[in-house]
C-alpha cells in the first residue's frame, strides 16, 4: 500500500498558485479566482499559494479560517461584508500604535502604515500571529508571503532579494537561510537569540507585504493627513470636543486648556509638510512655529530655527522637520506619550524608514549568504512589488520541485512585466525557467486570457492577466477597466467588488479545460 501511494505521489504534479500585487484589485481578484477554482474542482490541486503585496491581504483574511477551502463561499461572503464596513476607530488605531511603539525596538514606518492605512483598507486590526495557523490548514494550499530585502536590492544581491514568510520559517528563498517564523524579528548575534521581540502579528505582516502602492508623494498624501487626524482625535479626547466638531475645525482656533502646546507644534508641522508637498505657500505655518517655540529654546537653537525657515522647498523641508522633532525635549511643554509617538512617526515619515527588523543572520558564518548581509545588525523589508510584482522566486526553491506555476496577474498596466523580469533574474541565478517570447509587447494593452510557457527542465508557467480581451472585450474596454480599478484609490464599493470578483472568476471558469489539459500533460510526462 505504501509503495502504491508513494508511486502515485511521484506522478502527481506539484502546482503553485501565484498571485501578483495590485492593492485592493489584487485582494479581490485573488478571492474571485479562488472561488472559481473551488467551483471548478481545481483548488484541491494547488500545493502552494504564494502572494505578494495586495494579494497577501486576501490571504491573511481567508487563512484566519481553519481549512477555509472547504467552506470558501461563506468565507468569501464574510470577507466581502467586512470590506464594506466602516473604518477601524481612531481610538483602536491609537492604542495599537502605542502598543507597537512601546513593545518594539524597531518601530518603523511599516508600523504606522499598517495601523493608519492598511486597517482602513482591510477594515480590521488583526493581532493574531502567522505561527498560530501551523496546524489549521491541512486541506488548504500552503501559504507563502513574500517581501523584499531593500539592502540586498540596493547592493544588487539578486539571490538574497526575495524573502519568504510562512507559518513555519522565514528567510531567503534561494540561498536557503531561514529562521523559525516565531523568532523573526528577535535580536540575534552569531545565531544566538539575545533579546526577544513581540512576534509579528498579521496586521504588521500585511503592512510589510503591502506597503508599495504608489510613489513617494502619493503615499505622503495618504499618510500625513492620517497622522493629522490621529492628533485631532487625541485633542478631541483632551478637549472633550465631539468628533464631528474637531474634524471640521483647525487646531489654531481651539482655545486653552483644550490644546497643549506640544500638540499644536506637531500638528502645525504636519500641516506645513502638506503645504510644501502640495506646492502651496508655507510661510504662515513657519511663522506660527517660530512664535510657538520662541522663548522656549536657548538662543543658539532659536537662531538656527529662524535661519532654516527663511526659505522652504521640498529639499529642505526634510532638514527643517527633523530639526523641529529633535527639539521636542527642549520645548518645556506638556509632552505626553502620544506626542512622543507622533514625533517618532513624523521622523520616520521624513527619513522614509520602512520595515526595520533585526537580522537573524547577524555575525553568523554562512557561506551560502553574501558577507555584506552577515555584517548588518538590522535589515529593511518592504513590499516586493517594488522589484518584481509576482512571487515566482520563492516557489522556484529547488526543494519544492514545482511542476506547474499558475500565475494570476493583477498588475495595473503591463501584465507581462513581472514575467519578463523573472526570466532575466532566473538566467542570472541559473534557475530553470521557460523563455518568454519577445512579441508579447504587442499584447500589453490587449492580452489574451491564457498563456502557457514551457522549457527544458523548467516548470510549466500558465499566465492569466486579470483584464483581457475575453472577459472585457477590445483594447478600449480593457483600458476602461484598468482605469476604474487603480492600485491606489479609495476602498471599493460593493458593485466594484462584485464586478471584480466576476471578472477574475471568468478567467478560471472559461479556461478550466485548458488548465486540465496542462495538468494532464505534466502527469503524462512524469509517468513516462
Amino acid at each position: 500500500m505504501w509503495y502504491f501511494l508513494h508511486s502515485l505521489q511521484d506522478k502527481l504534479p506539484n502546482i503553485a498558485l501565484l498571485a501578483s500585487g495590485g492593492g485592493e484589485r489584487a485582494m479581490a481578484g485573488l478571492l474571485g479566482s479562488l472561488v472559481a477554482l473551488s467551483k471548478s474542482d481545481l483548488l484541491d490541486c494547488m500545493l502552494y499559494l504564494a502572494g505578494i503585496s495586495g494579494s497577501t491581504w486576501c490571504m491573511a483574511s481567508i487563512y484566519k479560517e481553519p481549512n477555509w477551502s472547504c467552506n470558501l463561499e461563506a468565507v468569501k461572503d464574510d470577507f466581502v461584508q467586512r470590506l464594506l464596513q466602516s473604518d477601524v476607530s481612531f481610538k483602536k488605531k491609537l492604542l495599537t500604535l502605542k502598543k507597537y511603539y512601546r513593545q518594539k525596538d524597531n518601530f518603523s514606518l511599516t508600523d504606522i502604515w499598517a495601523v493608519l492605512v492598511l486597517s482602513k483598507i482591510v477594515k480590521k486590526i488583526d493581532e493574531s500571529t502567522l505561527t498560530s495557523q501551523r496546524s489549521r490548514h491541512s486541506k488548504d494550499p500552503y501559504p507563502i508571503y513574500t517581501v523584499i530585502d531593500m539592502q540586498s536590492r540596493f547592493d544588487k544581491l539578486e539571490a538574497e532579494k526575495f524573502v519568504e514568510i510562512t507559518p513555519h520559517e522565514t528567510g531567503y528563498s534561494i540561498p536557503g537561510a531561514f529562521v523559525d517564523t516565531s523568532c523573526f524579528g528577535n535580536h540575534f548575534d552569531q545565531g544566538v537569540k539575545i533579546k526577544d521581540q513581540p512576534e509579528m502579528d498579521m496586521l504588521f505582516l500585511q503592512g510589510l507585504c503591502g506597503s508599495f502602492l504608489a510613489d513617494l508623494e502619493k503615499i505622503l498624501e495618504e499618510l500625513l493627513p492620517l497622522i493629522k487626524m490621529l492628533m485631532l482625535h487625541e485633542l478631541d479626547v483632551i478637549g472633550d470636543h465631539s468628533s464631528s466638531e474637531i474634524k471640521q475645525t483647525d487646531i489654531h482656533s481651539l482655545s486653552d486648556p483644550h490644546v497643549d502646546e506640544a500638540g499644536e507644534v506637531l500638528l502645525t508641522l504636519v500641516e506645513l509638510n502638506l503645504l510644501v508637498l502640495r506646492k502651496e505657500d508655507p510661510s504662515s505655518h513657519i511663522q506660527i512655529l517660530n512664535d510657538l517655540l520662541s522663548g522656549k529654546l536657548d538662543k543658539e537653537k532659536n537662531e538656527k530655527l529662524i535661519i532654516m525657515s527663511k526659505e522652504m522647498n521640498k529639499k529642505d523641508i526634510k532638514e527643517y522637520t527633523l530639526h523641529i522633532c529633535s527639539l521636542h525635549s527642549y520645548w518645556n511643554l506638556t509632552c505626553s506619550e502620544i506626542w512622543t509617538v507622533i514625533v517618532k512617526c513624523i521622523e520616520l515619515v521624513t527619513h522614509w524608514m520602512w520595515g526595520t527588523t533585526y537580522n537573524f543572520l547577524y555575525n553568523m558564518a554562512a557561506e551560502e549568504v553574501s558577507p555584506s548581509i552577515l555584517k548588518e545588525e538590522k535589515r529593511h523589508y518592504v513590499d516586493a512589488g517594488i522589484d518584481i510584482n509576482s512571487p515566482f522566486l520563492p516557489v522556484l526553491r529547488k526543494e519544492r520541485h514545482i511542476d506547474i506555476i499558475l500565475s494570476l496577474d493583477f498588475s495595473e498596466t503591463d501584465p507581462f512585466k513581472s514575467l519578463i523580469k523573472t526570466v532575466d533574474m532566473c538566467k542570472g541565478l541559473h534557475i530553470d525557467f521557460p523563455e518568454v517570447p519577445n512579441d508579447l509587447d504587442d499584447e500589453r494593452d490587449d492580452p489574451k486570457d491564457f498563456y502557457v510557457f514551457e522549457g527544458p527542465n523548467a516548470p510549466t508557467v500558465i499566465h492569466i492577466p486579470l483584464f483581457n480581451k475575453t472577459n472585457c472585450g477590445d483594447k478600449e474596454e480593457i483600458g476602461k477597466w484598468r482605469k476604474t480599478y487603480k492600485t491606489f484609490q479609495l476602498p471599493y464599493d460593493k458593485k466594484m467588488i462584485d464586478d471584480l470578483l466576476e471578472k477574475a472568476g471568468m478567467n478560471i471558469k472559461d479556461n478550466k479545460e485548458k488548465l486540465l489539459t496542462e495538468i494532464q500533460k505534466v502527469i503524462k510526462r512524469k509517468t513516462s
